[in-house]
């Protein structure tokens, strides 16, 4: 079998450019990473996705080593996380969850600032930051003070810092988090380019559509484990069959659509198979039969009287995976202490500026 990359996928598990093995990091009681595996391959984009508070980001700062791991192995580009963190640094870009730029600092300088920190000249920091300007749109506000950017702007100074020395590992912490959907886009755009040029990234996110986008591969991770893994095809075919959609024109006659559906669901979704959106009028069930199941439903709503805005037949996608695995939608399910607050979510921008990451500390956790 082939995953998107192209790669063919065997039994067989061969360690890719990061890879972790039984991953534990613990939080005074709370198991922020309880044995996590995880690995990719070179030029590919593993999408680690999640609810908040799932552990994404205590993973993410285990491997670039900002957190050191109670327990379990992690490699990155080679190198052992715990014992040549500086070698780790050299190969690794990182982009967190919050922008971290220099307010006072001008897009120019801030970018001109890493690549100092990289220990590049002056002269070719410059060229650099130049360079970067122009990739990420920014050079029209490349000498304005990065506290007058907007949110997208701020966000791409982050991803263009982290990009000074062209490192040939990243990681993205939620990059897209509270964009507007143009912003977002271009980042996506962003991302699939420094792919397309070798880059190995792991990326993880809460959007579905995100993940399902940009991602080779996918771990699910929910209170600290992973729990499935897959290309995006794969995980939806964990589910199987496809899934009748409509709207009811009269919220009134909702529950009377609801029973017709029921009628057809796929009888491992259970007593309650129908979900329901009362603000969108809008019912969902899981069903098998294609086409000829759904003018079946139609037949029996326009027998019935009830009149419908829209209905279609659809595959399933990943909000279905995520909760027929989970029991809960992914996006903003907050999970109260968990690590990745305890953790410190602000905890880095830039790792690896020379020795010590892009504020020039050394950190070793």
């Amino acid at each position: 079998m082939l995953g998107r990359d192209g790669r063919e996928r065997t039994g067989e598990r061969v360690s890719g450019v990061v890879h972790a093995e039984g991953l534990v990091k613990t939080f005074g009681s709370v198991k922020a990473l309880d044995g996590v595996d995880l690995d990719v391959p070179e030029g590919t984009v593993l999408g680690l996705l999640g609810p908040n508070g799932a552990g994404k980001t205590t993973a993410v700062q285990c491997l670039t080593t900002l957190l050191r791991p109670d327990a379990g192995t992690a490699t990155v580009a080679g190198f052992d996380v715990v014992e040549r963190p500086h070698d780790v640094r050299r190969v690794i870009g990182l982009s967190g969850q919050f922008a971290a730029v220099d307010e006072y600092l001008t897009g120019r300088e801030n970018l001109e600032m890493v690549g100092r920190l990289y220990q590049l000249r002056a002269g070719p920091a410059k060229a650099r930051a130049a360079e970067l300007l122009e990739q990420f749109h920014l050079a029209g506000a490349a000498d304005r003070t990065a506290k007058t950017y907007s949110g997208g702007m701020r966000r791409r100074l982050d991803l263009a810092a982290a990009l000074v020395v062209k490192p040939p590992v990243m990681f993205m912490d939620e990059p897209t988090t509270g964009l507007d959907p143009t912003n977002r886009q271009e980042l996506w755009d962003v991302i699939q380019d420094l792919v397309a040029g070798g880059t190995t990234m792991l990326l993880t996110t809460q959007y579905l559509e995100e993940a399902d986008h940009l991602a080779h591969d996918i771990c699910v991770i929910d209170h600290g484990r992973v729990i499935a893994r897959g290309t995006s095809d794969e995980l939806k075919a964990q589910i199987g069959g496809e899934r009748v959609e409509l709207v009811v024109h009269d919220p009134a006659r909702m529950e009377e659509a609801a029973e017709v559906l029921s009628r057809v669901a796929v009888p491992e979704a259970g007593e309650d198979a129908v979900t329901r959106e009362a603000h969108t009028r809008g019912l969902t069930v899981p069903v098998r039969g294609g086409a000829g199941l759904l003018v079946e439903v139609i037949r029996e709503l326009d027998t019935r009287d009830i009149a419908i805005d829209d209905i279609g037949l659809r595959r399933p996608t990943l909000d279905d995976v995520f909760i027929s695995l989970t029991g809960h939608v992914a996006e903003g399910d907050a999970v109260e202490g968990d690590g990745d607050d305890a953790g410190g979510n602000d905890a880095g921008g830039d790792a690896g500026a020379g020795e010590g990451g892009a504020n020039g500390k050394e950190q070793t956790a």
